[in-house]
């Protein structure tokens, strides 16, 4: 079973490299693009985008993580090491990002980059928390995107070509092709986007709680009303979607713990709190449904922690009665709080047991990071305004666009474009 964390362990792509090899690029077209999304919490452990990628484009399947900066996809140059993929590993052009680019510069922050020759390629290496990585080289293509709107934009973009691959043991293939990193640096997808004038730098996610869901770039999807929104946290965790410390309820109920830095992060299966959030989480819980028939299943290994019932349960609506609601209360923010409803904390195991999807970070070296993840965005929009420097939430139904104009016909998600069938972007056209 998979269980990610993308977190990049060495913070990546600092914002205070300023300028890119792009800017004098920029474009006047500005617009939205949305991507179907596919996967689940458990048990395939991750949700993934289609990206089509060169020319003629070819299609990949990528791990979305706001937790870490560089896109990266498997790559033969040839391969070293390359793992069980859907795709054949990417056959790259020509055209290397250099040593004296300033994105080669951003990849290696906070490291000085020593450029033997300012015309060496660019090579690279991210290690993340759950110990996964990848080596390579930067190089660039054709990354062709369809608006909402229908037209079509084909920049070049740089991205990893990873020709040495690592993950966890404890992962099971098969694997995406790749990374699609969106966080906060410079060799961010969005940001180069950005930069070129294709889209605002304004990124969001909707993960059903049954799977599947969307991912957007642009401003143009984010609800008009009904979000929660609390300011990005620039000083506690930098280079991350970090919201700054909150503090940590249960059924209504204060646990004590405040102070808490929290970071939202796609590329993590699971959330994390830090071993005292977590100690005082799991009290708390195992207080609350004493006498309620369900009891510590020892023999279910799903996850550290599972209960059983008198029979297997079969959806979460079965226990969700039992549990209470968990809520974190941002301190920068009077009325930001972010709720978990047992949806978006359980899972149920192969075995019919309700298991913990909040996991102890300090049992994996998160320290005193707090790690908000893909179970406890469940039917939410989560929207990363870059622009606003702020970072929102709403309930949504994730099976569906949010303020696309409806098609009879189209059923929602509109028909490809072109030869495009495996960007799966919003087709209708406004």
């Amino acid at each position: 079973m998979h269980s990610r964390i993308n977190l990049v362990v060495y913070l990546l792509a600092a914002l205070l490299i300023h300028g890119s090899s792009h800017s004098a690029a920029k474009q006047s077209t500005s617009g939205s693009v949305v991507f179907q999304v596919t996967g689940n919490v458990y048990p395939r452990g991750y949700y993934h985008v289609t990206v089509n990628i060169g020319n003629p484009p070819r299609p990949y399947w990528l791990d979305i993580d706001t937790g870490s900066d560089l896109t990266w996809l498997q790559c033969d140059v040839p391969c070293v090491n390359c793992l069980p993929a859907p795709h054949k590993p990417y056959k790259p052009s020509k055209d290397l990002v250099t040593c004296n680019d300033p994105l080669c510069a951003s990849v290696h922050w906070p490291d000085s980059l020593d450029c033997k020759s300012p015309k060496d390629q660019c090579d690279y290496e991210v290690q993340y928390a759950d110990h996964g990585s990848s080596l390579g080289l930067l190089v660039k293509d054709w990354f062709p995107l369809q608006y909402i709107n229908g037209s079509v934009a084909k920049p070049r973009l740089a991205f990893g070509c990873g020709y040495n691959q690592e993950v966890h043991s404890s992962m099971d293939p098969p694997y995406t092709d790749g990374i699609l990193g969106l966080g906060l640096g410079k060799t961010s997808i969005l940001n180069q986007l950005n930069e070129l004038g294709l889209t605002r730098n304004v990124v969001g996610h909707c993960l059903g709680a049954q799977g599947d869901g969307f991912l957007f770039f642009g401003n143009e999807l984010v609800p008009s009303s009904g979000v929660i929104w609390t300011p990005m946290s620039t000083t506690e965790i930098e280079k991350h979607y970090s919201l700054g410390t909150a503090e940590l309820y249960v059924g209504g109920k204060t646990s004590g713990i405040k102070g808490l830095p929290i970071v939202f992060d796609s590329g993590s299966t699971y959330t994390y709190f830090s071993a005292e959030a977590y100690k005082a989480l799991v009290s708390m819980l195992m207080n609350d449904i004493k006498g309620k028939k369900i009891y510590t299943a020892n023999d279910d290994k799903s996850l550290p922690l599972c209960w059983i019932g008198s029979k297997p349960f079969k959806s979460i609506q079965d226990v969700k009665n039992l549990f209470k609601p968990i809520m974190l209360s941002f301190a920068k923010s009077k009325y930001a709080r972010f709720q978990m409803d047992p949806e978006a904390y359980l899972i149920i195991s192969e075995r019919g047991n309700a298991c913990l999807g909040i996991l102890n970070g300090s049992e994996v070296g998160l320290e005193n990071i707090n790690l908000v993840g893909d179970i406890s965005f469940h039917d939410k929009i989560i929207i990363y305004d870059n622009e606003k420097q702020q970072i929102g939430w709403a309930p949504a139904n994730c099976k569906k666009l949010p303020n696309i104009n409806e098609d009879p016909d189209h059923g929602g998600l509109c028909k490809p474009y072109g030869s495009n069938i495996d960007i799966l972007q919003a087709y209708c056209a406004a």
